[in-house]
């Protein structure tokens, strides 16, 4: 009798031990293939946003053109940015050209306002008509995945580093590699900016 209790008894570890292996591969699993983490990223293609309506936006569908991602903000000395932002995209859309805009409120609080009212001051002020997508982190605990893929030293070695202030400017080629960074006091037009653009679009 006692042999087969604790016969039994080996059986139930065994089972319970088996099914907690389950459940942890399960979970790894999951973690694994989470939408824009690090672990599957291959490019900036592999990342999904919201845009200002909280529609879903796949970077995938830029696939092709080369891309101008800029975190930007309202209340910032860069903001007059934003009108050499809209400069060139006008200037280069018509090859393939594209400049995706994320508001982030990390650097003095500088964006504040809701998605609509990002939408409505980038339309009045600047005319913007290239995609601004609702407000995220890009740094920080909450950091977006797309920035921890952009910032960080194993998914981009060439031109990682945290962003430090509002209008940081990652340009990306037509297959996703990244292929510059330019700082905050880089301005849209400078040449060093447009020559790296009209390379890329050779």
């Amino acid at each position: 009798m006692k042999k087969l209790v604790i016969g039994v008894a080996i059986v139930i570890a065994a089972s319970t031990m088996a099914l907690l292996f389950v459940r942890a591969k399960g979970a790894d699993a999951g973690a694994s293939s989470s939408g824009g983490g690090k672990e599957t990223a291959k490019s900036v293609y592999d990342f999904t946003l919201k845009n200002s309506k909280g529609k879903d936006v796949k970077l995938e569908e830029f696939r092709g053109q080369v891309v101008m991602l800029v975190n930007v903000a309202s209340k910032c000395g860069y903001t007059p940015q934003y009108e050499g932002l809209q400069k060139i995209y006008e200037r280069y859309k018509g090859q393939g050209f594209t400049i995706l805009g994320f508001p982030a409120n990390n650097f003095g609080a500088q964006e504040p306002g809701t998605d609509e009212e990002i939408q409505e001051f980038c339309r009045l002020n600047y005319g913007v008509t290239f995609p601004v997508f609702s407000k995220i982190s890009v740094k920080g605990d909450d950091k977006h995945p797309l920035y921890k893929y952009l910032t960080e030293k194993e998914s981009n070695p060439d031109f990682a580093g945290e962003i430090k202030w509002n209008f940081n400017k990652f340009l990306v080629g037509r297959d996703g590699r990244i292929l510059a960074r330019f700082d905050s006091g880089d301005k849209p037009e400078d040449a060093k900016v447009t020559q790296a653009i009209e390379q890329a679009l050779k």
